[in-house]
């Protein structure tokens, strides 16, 4: 079987590369895990080194690395350049702060001394998605490999090209073999590697299935798993919030990476004072983007990631309708070629029907009137999902207040759910668990060693 680049503006077949054999896999785990002995072993300043290389590297390609992501996934070229600045900023924030965040932690027993210090534990298998397919491998990579641990990196079968670009830029800073390692396998075979007792831990970030399928095979090993899964973020306008302004972050946050990012923000939900103003003016907005060629730096809204994507969201659009929603804008595919969706909004949805509680992964916008900020709050909380939310309003203790009571792993105010290093990345209830970036992200796959002197 082969892996293919299908460039998703022309739906046209790029580059095709064949499969690792079973063999090849397992020479794969084996030189990882070989590798993991000596490089346990080295000093957070090597590796502080190693990371700043890659950084360098990607800075110095970005360019060329923006352009593979957009032909391969279709995101805007101005985003994709910023994704490469993204990942490099990760690298460099754990090549800085590693050795701080995993220092000796003292503490004071009754009797004798003891500390706890932080070591590797082994081979990690992360499987990643191809939305974000350079930031989303980094802020995995990044922190393990800074812990000493070493990385097996199954990455989503239509971005090959990326993936392959990732390993070359360890290679060529000088990354000893086995630290980093491409595996070009399907999704279907990621799961049992899972078993293999050189694998220590795994990683995943993808759909709620395949988490499940994940976590299942990482609970029966009895190893740690970290799972970033779906979202379907809520975006509150309360009566005080600056409406012009909040109109544009709304296009930001549904809009961004055409539509499919984990953290868009998904359900829009004003409060009736301000209801009718924040949905005229969004509409307005919606209808004005301007749908095309992603390398056009003109173009808002690039195409979405495959044929299948957009097939998938222009059913759920059409089951959205017969449920009862209305389309306000668009709805239907845009261009005769290519795999592009009119960027949509949608009305009249009754939050009785499960229908509804379904994520929507692209360009597609859901707006709701509420009475209150009560129930603001309640529907905000009313979906199997729990990643991210933010809150519109001039006053930022009842904001603060009202994100008291937002079930997710993130709530931002007066600005839509957004990722830098410092800030650490996760979800509740169906959306997964455990963190990634900050502090917080580099002790998931980390032993806590008790070091105890009577």
């Amino acid at each position: 079987m082969s892996i293919k680049t299908t460039n998703p503006a022309t739906n046209k077949v790029e580059k095709s590369f064949d499969e690792m054999t079973d063999k090849q896999v397992d020479n794969a785990i084996e030189l990882s895990n070989k590798t993991f002995q000596d490089w346990k072993k080295t000093s957070y300043k090597e590796r502080a080194t190693l990371l700043h290389k890659v950084a360098d590297l990607m800075r110095e390609k970005k360019t060329e690395l923006a352009k593979l992501i957009t032909l391969e996934m279709g995101k805007v070229i101005a985003q994709s350049e910023g994704e490469i600045d993204l990942s490099a900023s990760i690298l460099d924030y754990y090549a800085d702060n590693a050795e701080k965040f995993l220092a000796d932690k003292k503490l004071s027993p009754e009797e004798g001394k003891a500390f706890v210090r932080s070591s590797p534990i082994g081979v990690l298998f992360g499987v990643m998605p191809w939305n974000f397919p350079f930031y989303q491998v980094v802020r995995f990579a990044a922190p393990n490999i800074m812990v000493g641990n070493t990385i097996l990196l199954k990455h989503a079968s239509i971005v090959p090209q990326c993936a392959i670009a990732i390993d070359e830029l360890f290679k060529e800073a000088g990354a000893p073999e086995g630290l980093y390692t491409n595996l070009m396998i399907s999704g279907k075979r990621s799961t049992a590697l899972v078993d293999d007792t050189r694998i220590k831990g795994v990683s995943l970030t993808g759909s709620e299935g395949a988490g499940a399928s994940m976590a299942a095979a990482a609970g029966k090993n009895l190893k740690r798993s970290v799972l970033e899964l779906g979202g379907s973020d809520a975006f509150i306008v309360l009566a005080d919030a600056d409406i012009d302004q909040t109109v544009d972050l709304a296009i930001f946050g549904r809009m961004n990476n055409n539509g499919q990012s984990c953290v868009a923000s998904k359900r829009f939900i004003a409060v009736e004072e301000v209801a009718d103003e924040f949905l005229e003016k969004f509409t307005a907005k919606i209808k004005a983007l301007k749908v095309g060629d992603p390398m056009d730096p003109s173009t808002d809204v690039g195409p979405l990631s495959s044929q299948e994507a957009l097939d998938n969201i222009l059913d759920q659009v059409k089951r959205f309708e017969a449920a009862g929603a209305k389309i306000v804008v668009g709805g239907k595919r845009a261009l005769d070629e290519g795999a592009f969706m009119q960027p949509t909004l949608l009305t009249n949805l009754n939050r009785d029907e499960e229908t509804f509680k379904e994520e929507l992964f692209g360009p597609v916008a859901s707006f709701y009137k509420v009475k209150n900020e009560q129930e603001a709050i309640d529907l905000a909380n009313d979906s199997p999902f729990g990643l991210g939310g933010s809150i519109y309003t001039k006053d930022i203790e009842k904001a603060i207040k009202i994100a008291d009571q937002i079930d997710s792993g993130m709530v931002f105010i007066n600005s839509p759910t957004w990722t830098q290093a410092d800030l650490p990345f996760g979800g509740t209830k169906r959306s997964g668990y455990g963190r990634e970036l900050s502090e917080q992200g580099i002790h998931e796959f980390v032993n806590k060693k008790l070091i105890r002197v009577s």
